[in-house]
């Protein structure tokens, strides 16, 4: 699939560049030859490989969720500053 001049200066714009004559011409030659590349994998017959989302099999590297006791309430709110019913009280923000 070629590309034409045209769709390199569209997307030059988008991409806000200001590109030269030869630069526009380099470009039009090496987006074509990526468009052939794909053009070339997508006729590749996929049909006997299975669908996969990584190409390694991936394990679980945490810990189960297991319940446990936590620290006592009075613990924790010890060292706040401001600390009521077994809760940290901040300054009201509005």
């Amino acid at each position: 699939m070629a590309i034409s001049i045209e769709d390199v200066e569209h997307v030059a714009k988008l991409a806000r560049l200001a590109l030269s004559e030869e630069e526009k011409e380099t470009y039009r030659k090496q987006l074509s030859d990526v468009l052939e590349h794909a053009r070339i994998i997508s006729e590749v017959d996929t049909s006997e490989v299975p669908p996969t989302s990584h190409s390694l099999p991936l394990s679980n590297v945490f810990r189960d969720d297991v319940t446990r006791p936590s620290l006592p309430v009075e613990e924790v709110t010890s060292n706040a500053p401001w600390a009521s019913e077994g809760a940290f009280r901040v300054p009201r923000i509005v």
